[in-house]
């Protein structure tokens, strides 16, 4: 489709047929589509509602700022503007300098409600563009006041900064990095850039550590006394103000029922800054967690490789790679990521993660492995040590697999993951059937309400012989996973054998539905012939 210019007419049959077309688009996830036919149908019907309320959202998905104002300014005449539209037309009027409009918009902010905690950080960066400076001030008394305390300290170190105090920007960075205990490398580059800038190197360094290769860059150039300008200059209020949509995003969509709104706050970012780095690393990581891969490789590679940021920025697009389905193109770059001296561990975990999914189990096994390499043995993750056992035991070497396994059970003797994973193993090889019972029945105390757990003990009664036990069990866990095949063809053979043959059949139908391959040809084989010993699960 061909793009329409601003301000262009539209013949009216040909903004239907557009809206029509989006509206399918729309239905199909084709954001692309959608977002040109929703452009057309607007230019074609300037006042339409229906059509605005589409098209604004679509537009923040997908990145298009000037559809996106329009749409939102015609919302907001016919009062239907959402609460995030607000900080989109805060957005607008930071970057034409127009501090009386962000300043109204930010007084509508705190009338409405939803952001109010953001209004005294905003209304501080306006404050810094009018050249009369006032600092930042939390209600403690606000019941949304500790959201806001969370974002307070880095926009206070951003702002003295800015003014060219730098002893109380370091206290304020380090009050900010205290908050962040995960998730904090782009903000300590961020920080680093600002002091480096102003000829600050040992406190730079000190924000960097020196056994990371996402800092080996930024290192490196402040040790020569050579940062990028574009990264070190002050902050404006419009940055700030991006700074602070990046990091609200990423909360946000911490909880998977914010992810939509995590994302158009990543997008509000980067039209409020689209030079920075953190607003793209947000908005990349959202949109795969939103299923829009494609976008959020574009996101991705707008972050220079060869800059302070690009090795963050090839982490998130090693995401958007593998969930675009370019599972070749995610390894490869993760195996260059891994390359690099003092890899960090996460990057051999999404490694071993990619390989088992693409049924290389040794290279997955191995990457597990030299993860652990990169912790102390008194602080190793027991999570590495799963997932190395569960590689092995997928890659048919079940004695090491089990060794380590057993070695992640005494680490960590109360994780349900752990009990359920060594104890279903063994039952599933008919193997010291009594412990691995034991350490099912104690991984279902600890998570009962885990149908996958009620599966793994359901199951193992029923191979021990208790096929009386095992049926309420299996029934439990049935119940709490209705679309799980495993769980319903296990019923259907508990069922089968204790004589209740009607509902086996029917537990059998229900896995079929979602089986495939040679689990759905022995799940049809039952339900017409019933439970013969070739048609065993295993």
């Amino acid at each position: 489709m061909l793009p329409v210019a601003a301000g262009a007419s539209v013949d009216p049959d040909m903004a239907l047929h557009a809206y029509a077309r989006a509206r399918l688009a729309d239905g199909e996830g084709a954001l692309g589509v959608a977002v040109d036919s929703y452009r057309v149908a607007l230019a074609g019907d300037p006042t339409s509602l229906a059509i605005a309320r589409r098209s604004y959202v679509q537009a923040l998905e997908s990145g298009d700022m000037p559809l996106a104002l329009q749409s939102a300014a015609l919302l907001d005449e016919g009062g239907m503007l959402p609460r995030d539209g607000t900080l989109l037309r805060i957005c607008d009027a930071l970057g034409r300098k127009d501090w009386t409009a962000a300043q109204a918009f930010t007084d509508r902010l705190v009338e409405e409600g939803n952001f109010s905690f953001l209004a005294p950080i905003v209304q501080s960066w306006i404050s810094l563009g009018q050249r009369r400076y006032v600092a930042p001030v939390i209600d403690g008394k606000d019941k949304f006041g500790a959201l806001g305390a969370r974002y307070l300290d880095e926009h206070l170190a951003l702002q003295a900064m800015a003014r060219g105090d730098k002893e109380e920007a370091i206290g304020a960075m380090r009050r900010a990095l205290a908050l962040r205990v995960t998730d904090d490398e782009a903000l300590r580059l961020t920080f680093a850039a600002q002091l480096a800038g102003r000829r600050a190197k040992a406190d730079a360094l000190a924000l960097l550590p020196a056994d990371e290769a996402s800092f080996a860059k930024a290192r490196a150039d402040v040790a020569r006394g050579k940062v990028p300008g574009a990264i070190a200059m002050s902050f404006t209020p419009r940055q700030g103000f991006a700074q602070l949509l990046a990091r609200l995003a990423v909360d946000i969509a911490s909880d998977e029922t914010g992810t939509a709104l995590g994302i158009r706050l990543a997008r509000i970012a980067t039209f409020a800054d689209p030079a920075a780095a953190e607003p793209h690393l947000a908005a990349a990581k959202l949109l795969v967690a939103g299923d829009l891969a494609n976008y959020a490789a574009a996101e991705a590679r707008k972050v220079p490789v060869t800059g302070w940021y690009g090795a963050l920025a090839q982490a998130e697009l090693v995401e958007a790679l593998a969930a675009s389905g370019d599972r070749d193109g995610a390894i490869a770059l993760a195996q260059s990521l891994v390359s690099a001296p003092n890899a960090e561990p996460e990057h051999l975990v999404r490694l071993g993660r990619l390989l088992a999914d693409s049924g290389d189990f040794d290279g997955a096994a191995s990457a597990f492995r030299q993860a652990q390499t990169g912790y102390p043995a008194d602080s190793l993750p027991w999570a590495l040590l799963l997932f190395e056992g569960s590689a092995l035991e997928q890659g048919k070497r079940w004695d090491e697999a089990r060794a380590v396994l057993e070695k992640a059970a005494v680490m960590a003797p109360n994780e349900p993951v752990i009990l359920n994973y060594l104890g279903y193993a063994q039952i599933e090889r008919r193997q010291n059937v009594d412990v691995a019972l034991d350490l099912l029945k104690k991984a279902s105390a600890l998570k009962p309400q885990d149908a996958s757990i009620t599966d793994s003990l359901g199951w193992a009664k029923f191979v021990t012989g208790d096929v009386k036990g095992a049926v309420p069990v299996l029934e439990r866990a049935a119940a709490g996973a209705p679309g799980d095949a495993t769980i319903n063809e296990h019923l259907g053979d508990a069922l089968w054998t204790a004589g209740r043959r009607y509902e086996a059949r029917y537990a059998w139908r229900a896995a079929a539905v979602f089986a495939e391959g040679d689990v759905a040809n022995r799940l049809d084989a039952k339900a017409r012939e019933g439970l013969k010993p070739e048609y065993a699960a295993p």
